[in-house]
């Protein structure tokens, strides 16, 4: 590993630290050196707090002068909450910028670094550029579309099954795997489950890490069934909003509105996927995880929505013809048009193993 690439690392490790911190806006992370030595190090916190190169500018003080600056993302050029980086570089007497992935923001799209060189600052541009842009895949999508990036979670057994035929699931997979979805639901922005699992499982859909972040919860009802006394809808952990079709029952909608519960009604009897989308977006909810049963993961594959797929998968077996799959509806007709993954990863949580790929 060269020495770019070295400061880059660290900046990256810095930016990864923020994770589910810093939604809408991307993880960055910033880093200065000057004659071989360290003298400023920044990470973005969170919206509306300066970026990671100020923090790392302000540490470095008159050190940043002829320095170089690492950022894992494209100085921005614009003015919004915060002033322009690239600009605050420039006055700083920064002499060289090295970057790993230019920023899909309009807004922004390559602005930055031309500031920079028009200033007479050299620029490095793509170092460690494929760790950054996956470590920001949830900003690059939601910024270009305005739509969240969807990423579909199951725990399974060998044989598929998320249950028993008796709805038993608790619990397919060990403790370290569920604490790794934990670790999911706090870097999520929204968690979504259709209405069947708060019927049989009266989830709460929180997380249950030590200072974890409890996402928005999102409830699938396309004849608004939900029980008025399940948990998401009185426990008060976290906002619920639910979608439901066209024409549900008033009285109810109501009465779940003067409980504090958002229910959103889409143009159809059946719930909307792609309205779901549009709303959750237009409200600057980046991510989205799906942690639905069959039926409702189905219908995210089948209309080209989800954008990642997270599975733990359980040394045991079930076996059952009524027993749920992870994932249901109709189905391909033939084994060439089966949803092929890409850049699939293997890791292991004590006995589960845990499958990471994208559509």
């Amino acid at each position: 590993m060269n020495s770019h690439e070295s400061y880059m690392r660290l900046a990256l490790e810095n930016a990864k630290a923020m994770s589910g911190q810093t939604a809408p806006n991307p993880m960055v992370g910033a880093v200065i050196v000057n004659e071989g030595r360290i003298v400023g190090i920044g990470s973005h916190l969170k919206p509306g707090e300066p970026h990671a190169e100020v923090h790392a500018l302000r540490m470095a003080g008159d050190a940043a002068k002829g320095a170089t600056i690492y950022v894992t993302l494209e100085p921005c050029s614009h003015h919004g909450r915060t002033g322009p980086c690239a600009e605050a570089i420039v006055q700083a007497g920064i002499s060289r910028v090295v970057v790993a992935a230019l920023d899909p923001n309009p807004l922004v799209a390559g602005r930055g670094i031309a500031i920079l060189q028009e200033a007479g600052i050299e620029v490095i541009q793509g170092v460690l550029a494929e760790e950054a842009a996956k470590l920001n895949e949830v900003f690059n999508k939601y910024i270009v579309t305005k739509r969240p990036f969807v990423t579909l979670k199951s725990a399974m057994t060998l044989d598929g099954k998320i249950a028993t035929r008796q709805a038993s699931s608790k619990w397919i997979t060990s403790q370290a795997a569920r604490e790794d979805v934990h670790r999911l639901r706090h870097e999520s922005a929204v968690i979504l489950v259709g209405v069947g699992t708060i019927v049989h499982d009266d989830s709460q859909l929180t997380t249950r890490l030590p200072g974890g972040r409890h996402p928005l919860r999102v409830i699938l009802d396309s004849s608004l069934r939900i029980p008025e006394r399940a948990r998401v809808i009185t426990d008060g952990e976290a906002p619920t909003w639910i979608f439901t079709g066209n024409s549900p029952d008033e009285a109810k909608q109501a009465r779940l509105e003067q409980l504090g519960i958002k229910v959103f009604r889409t143009a159809t009897p059946k719930v909307n996927l792609d309205e779901v989308l549009d709303v959750l977006g237009a409200h600057e909810l980046s991510s989205l995880l799906v942690e639905g049963g069959g039926q409702v993961n189905a219908s995210f594959v089948e209309q080209g929505l989800a954008d990642k797929l997270v599975l733990y998968i359980a040394p045991k077996v079930v076996g059952g013809q009524e027993a749920p799959t992870f994932l249901e509806g109709l189905g391909v007709g033939m084994m060439s048009e089966a949803k092929s993954l890409h850049d699939v990863s293997f890791s292991q949580l004590d006995v589960d193993f845990k499958i990471e790929g994208y559509f």
